[in-house]
């Protein structure tokens, strides 16, 4: 039955910080100081092409190697899962 809400349901919602949970000392921040991608889109804009589906963000595929490289992850398939399923890989 609708009707007027009498009990408020913040506590239904909560915010969330991906910063407040990967630890300050953690491997991938170190890394993450020394690696910058900023200009990588832009110098292979020209080897994409407009039509077909999106590839992949080299960005985002050039800091996955990385990660299979530091944690020794050798399978793609493997690496993939872990990104997934790992909040400090994101």
């Amino acid at each position: 039955m609708m009707g007027e809400r009498l009990v408020m349901q913040e506590s239904l919602f909560y915010e969330f910080r991906l910063e407040d949970h990967v630890p300050c000392d953690h491997l991938l921040r170190r890394i993450d100081r020394f690696v910058d991608c900023s200009g990588l889109r832009q110098h292979l804009a020209g080897f994409y092409s407009y039509i077909g589906r999106p590839s992949v963000d080299p960005e985002l595929m050039i800091r996955m190697l990385l990660i299979g490289y530091c944690l020794g992850i050798l399978s793609e398939r493997r690496l993939c899962e872990e990104v997934h399923l790992n909040l400090a890989y994101r």
